[in-house]
């Protein structure tokens, strides 16, 4: 079993920034991508950005250029930082860890979401 925690959610003003941190624990061999996927009201969950385990990234062109995916593969933990945030940038954000377990297998993880609100 794996488990991601997630934190760093909130309500913050249009403009303003914010960093979400995922870890994960369990029975892990080896973690290759990870990523963070948002689900807005009514909408269906999508890739923000992902980065693999050799650093390289991929971000959706709508958060070029205002965030940054960055992990830390001691900790096993994946960050997003968020600056410049815009009301519609306001979902449900998700971590996603795909990883090798100890018994040899290629699995996926989710995290249980973190809810970024972005208002004035």
């Amino acid at each position: 079993q794996v488990q991601l925690v997630e934190s760093g959610g909130g309500l913050v003003q249009p403009g303003g920034s914010l960093r979400l941190s995922c870890a994960a624990s369990g029975s892990i061999a080896r973690i290759n991508a990870m990523g963070w996927y948002c689900q807005a009201p009514g909408k269906q969950r999508e890739l923000v950005a992902a980065i693999t385990r050799g650093g390289s990234t991929h971000y959706a062109d709508s958060v070029k250029g205002r965030f940054t995916i960055s992990r830390d593969n001691a900790k096993n933990t994946v960050y997003l930082q968020m600056n410049s945030l815009k009301p519609e940038d306001t979902a449900v954000y998700y971590c996603n860890v795909n990883y090798i377990s100890s018994s040899h297998r290629t699995l996926d993880a989710w995290g249980q979401g973190t809810l970024v609100t972005v208002s004035s």
